[in-house]
């Protein structure tokens, strides 16, 4: 999820940052460091075929290294690499789809407000926070849901394969720490990039840095400037739900 300043990560803005890694001349693999509670399972899903695609052309061999959390959308993006790292600390899984927001029925009623909305398609309003929420709507949410997480579960097998150690509890949204994480074969080890790329590769080892560009103003404002730029230019609304999101991992 983001903001106005930080927008969410999507294929169109991590797609030429992945290209330009993965076609650099004489590397010997790709490494991706991730920390997200999630977001759209639609870019999730793009972003990680991507970068399947990418390794496979180029035959590169490809990690994620997690560092507060991969979960949801961020453990999705995970399993694209052939191998997963995490700290003992850090939080993996939450394998499941999240839908949430607010309804505003009863503060209309108490401001006197009249909402006038006119649609043709009598599901055009389906789930409208200013109405009171319908049974047959929320199961139509449901039956959404319940696919996405089918596509959820079958890349993480797919990804996994044998290393995984399923349980009831595997693809409930529950999430673990590090250590139950590997346990669990959600990951390959504890560990971070320098450490586990040294050992794996040498003391020689040279990691080059990539990343997507900042917006114009982001690279004017710098950290603390577009922090409160965008506190101030999003809703209050996609505030807290980004907080929600963030706290739900004790962060």
């Amino acid at each position: 999820m983001g903001s106005p300043l930080r927008p969410a990560l999507t294929l169109h803005g991590v797609n030429e940052p992945l290209e330009r890694a993965f076609r650099r001349k004489n590397i010997t693999a790709v490494a991706l460091v991730i920390n997200s509670p999630g977001g759209s399972a639609v870019q999730s899903s793009l972003i990680a075929s991507r970068i399947r695609s990418l390794a496979e052309k180029h035959g590169t061999k490809t990690f994620a290294f997690i560092e507060d959390v991969a979960a949801s959308g961020g453990y999705w993006l995970a399993t694209s690499a052939d191998e997963i790292y995490a700290d003992h600390s850090s939080i993996i899984g939450s394998i499941g789809v999240l839908a949430a927001g607010f309804g505003f029925v009863e503060a209309m009623n108490k401001l006197g407000v009249e909402r006038r909305v006119y649609t043709s398609g009598e599901n055009k309003l389906i789930l409208d926070p200013f109405q009171p929420e319908k049974p047959e709507d929320v199961e139509r949410l449901k039956t959404l849901q319940r696919d996405v997480h089918e596509a959820f579960k079958q890349m993480v097998r797919s990804r996994r394969g044998t290393r995984l150690k399923e349980s009831s509890e595997m693809f409930s949204g529950a999430f673990w720490a590090g250590n139950k994480a590997l346990e669990l074969g959600l990951i390959d080890g504890i560990g971070e990039i320098h450490s586990v790329l040294k050992q794996k590769y040498g003391d020689k080892l040279d990691l080059i840095e990539v990343n997507r560009p900042g917006s114009w103003l982001q690279r004017r404002l710098g950290g603390f400037g577009a922090h409160l730029g965008a506190t101030a230019a999003s809703s209050l609304l996609d505030e807290l739900e980004i907080r929600a999101l963030w706290s739900r991992f004790g962060l």
